[in-house]
Protein backbone atom coordinates (compact mmCIF):
# COMPACT_ATOMS: atom_id res chain seq x y z
CA UNK A 1 0.00 0.00 0.00
CA UNK A 2 1.22 3.16 -1.04
CA UNK A 3 1.72 5.91 1.61
CA UNK A 4 -0.43 9.22 1.50
CA UNK A 5 1.92 11.35 0.36
CA UNK A 6 3.20 8.78 -3.07
CA UNK A 7 -0.39 8.31 -4.00
CA UNK A 8 -0.77 12.03 -3.68
CA UNK A 9 2.19 12.29 -5.79
CA UNK A 10 1.31 9.57 -8.66
CA UNK A 11 -2.24 10.26 -9.01
CA UNK A 12 -1.78 13.99 -9.07
CA UNK A 13 -4.20 14.98 -6.59
CA UNK A 14 -2.52 17.72 -4.98
CA UNK A 15 -2.60 21.41 -5.17
CA UNK A 16 0.65 21.47 -6.37
CA UNK A 17 2.81 24.81 -5.33
CA UNK A 18 6.26 23.31 -7.19
CA UNK A 19 6.98 20.05 -8.42
CA UNK A 20 10.75 18.82 -9.53
CA UNK A 21 11.90 15.21 -10.66
CA UNK A 22 13.61 14.86 -7.02
CA UNK A 23 10.89 16.87 -4.75
CA UNK A 24 7.51 18.60 -4.74
CA UNK A 25 5.00 21.26 -3.08
CA UNK A 26 1.66 21.29 -2.47
CA UNK A 27 -0.55 22.81 0.38
CA UNK A 28 -2.14 20.62 3.41
CA UNK A 29 -5.45 19.94 3.65
CA UNK A 30 -5.68 21.37 7.07
CA UNK A 31 -2.85 25.03 6.85
CA UNK A 32 -1.79 26.27 9.99
CA UNK A 33 -1.45 29.82 8.06
CA UNK A 34 -2.46 30.97 4.79
CA UNK A 35 0.34 29.75 2.51
CA UNK A 36 1.56 26.74 4.38
CA UNK A 37 2.80 24.54 2.10
CA UNK A 38 4.51 20.70 2.34
CA UNK A 39 7.77 20.01 0.64
CA UNK A 40 8.33 16.04 -0.15
CA UNK A 41 11.04 14.18 -2.35
CA UNK A 42 8.84 12.64 -5.00
CA UNK A 43 10.00 8.86 -4.38
CA UNK A 44 9.41 7.50 -0.77
CA UNK A 45 11.95 7.82 2.35
CA UNK A 46 10.89 7.83 5.51
CA UNK A 47 12.58 9.86 6.76
CA UNK A 48 16.00 11.99 7.70
CA UNK A 49 17.44 8.55 8.45
CA UNK A 50 16.26 6.64 5.33
CA UNK A 51 17.08 9.49 2.64
CA UNK A 52 19.99 9.50 0.58
CA UNK A 53 22.12 12.84 1.35
CA UNK A 54 21.44 14.30 -2.57
CA UNK A 55 17.85 13.81 -2.68
CA UNK A 56 17.62 15.52 1.12
CA UNK A 57 19.93 18.71 -0.38
CA UNK A 58 16.88 19.13 -3.62
CA UNK A 59 14.17 19.07 -0.79
CA UNK A 60 15.73 21.60 1.58
CA UNK A 61 16.62 23.78 -1.43
CA UNK A 62 12.91 23.97 -1.94
CA UNK A 63 12.52 24.36 0.97
CA UNK A 64 14.66 27.31 1.16
CA UNK A 65 13.08 28.81 -2.59
CA UNK A 66 9.81 28.66 -1.29
CA UNK A 67 10.54 30.21 2.05
CA UNK A 68 11.36 33.10 -0.09
CA UNK A 69 8.60 33.48 -2.51
CA UNK A 70 6.53 33.48 0.94
CA UNK A 71 8.50 36.39 1.78
CA UNK A 72 7.90 38.18 -1.74
CA UNK A 73 4.81 36.61 -2.44
CA UNK A 74 3.39 36.86 0.58
CA UNK A 75 5.07 39.09 2.85
CA UNK A 76 5.62 37.40 5.63
CA UNK A 77 8.50 38.60 8.04
CA UNK A 78 9.42 34.89 8.79
CA UNK A 79 8.84 31.07 8.10
CA UNK A 80 9.00 28.04 10.55
CA UNK A 81 9.99 25.21 9.09
CA UNK A 82 8.96 22.15 10.87
CA UNK A 83 9.98 18.25 10.38
CA UNK A 84 9.94 15.30 12.42
CA UNK A 85 11.72 12.11 12.03
CA UNK A 86 11.50 8.54 13.02
CA UNK A 87 8.92 6.48 15.74
CA UNK A 88 9.64 8.84 18.89
CA UNK A 89 9.49 12.48 17.15
CA UNK A 90 5.48 12.05 16.56
CA UNK A 91 5.88 12.12 12.63
CA UNK A 92 2.04 11.53 11.35
CA UNK A 93 2.72 10.33 8.19
CA UNK A 94 5.89 8.16 7.37
CA UNK A 95 7.33 10.40 4.24
CA UNK A 96 9.73 12.78 5.19
CA UNK A 97 8.62 15.76 4.81
CA UNK A 98 8.96 19.37 6.01
CA UNK A 99 6.32 22.11 6.72
CA UNK A 100 7.16 25.40 5.41
CA UNK A 101 4.87 28.20 7.52
CA UNK A 102 5.16 31.96 6.69
CA UNK A 103 4.82 33.96 9.74
CA UNK A 104 3.98 37.65 10.19
CA UNK A 105 4.56 39.08 14.12
CA UNK A 106 1.39 38.87 16.26
CA UNK A 107 -0.43 36.27 13.56
CA UNK A 108 -2.02 34.26 16.83
CA UNK A 109 0.17 30.95 16.17
CA UNK A 110 3.05 29.66 18.23
CA UNK A 111 4.71 26.53 16.42
CA UNK A 112 7.54 26.04 18.98
CA UNK A 113 7.56 23.60 21.94
CA UNK A 114 6.11 24.98 25.19
CA UNK A 115 8.18 22.22 27.16
CA UNK A 116 11.32 20.95 27.62
CA UNK A 117 11.86 16.68 26.82
CA UNK A 118 11.43 14.48 30.42
CA UNK A 119 13.98 12.24 29.02
CA UNK A 120 17.16 12.36 31.33
CA UNK A 121 20.79 11.57 29.69
CA UNK A 122 23.70 10.42 31.44
CA UNK A 123 27.12 12.33 30.99
CA UNK A 124 27.39 15.11 28.09
CA UNK A 125 24.92 14.41 25.28
CA UNK A 126 26.72 16.91 22.86
CA UNK A 127 30.19 14.67 23.18
CA UNK A 128 28.33 11.94 22.56
CA UNK A 129 26.66 13.51 18.85
CA UNK A 130 30.08 14.53 18.47
CA UNK A 131 31.74 10.96 19.16
CA UNK A 132 29.11 9.74 17.14
CA UNK A 133 29.90 12.10 14.13
CA UNK A 134 33.55 11.20 14.18
CA UNK A 135 32.57 7.58 13.64
CA UNK A 136 30.43 8.21 11.03
CA UNK A 137 32.86 10.56 9.00
CA UNK A 138 35.65 7.97 9.52
CA UNK A 139 33.19 5.31 8.27
CA UNK A 140 32.70 7.19 4.94
CA UNK A 141 36.07 7.64 4.25
CA UNK A 142 36.88 4.19 4.61
CA UNK A 143 33.78 3.28 2.61
CA UNK A 144 35.06 5.97 -0.40
CA UNK A 145 38.60 4.76 -0.34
Amino acid sequence: MLCIFCRLIREDRAHWVARGPRACAFTPLNPLAPGHTLVVPTSHFADLFDTPGEVLAETTALVQRLAKAMRSGLNASGVNVLSASGPGSEQSVPHLHFHVVPRWPEDGISTWPAGQSQHRFAGDPASRIADALAAEARHTSRTRA
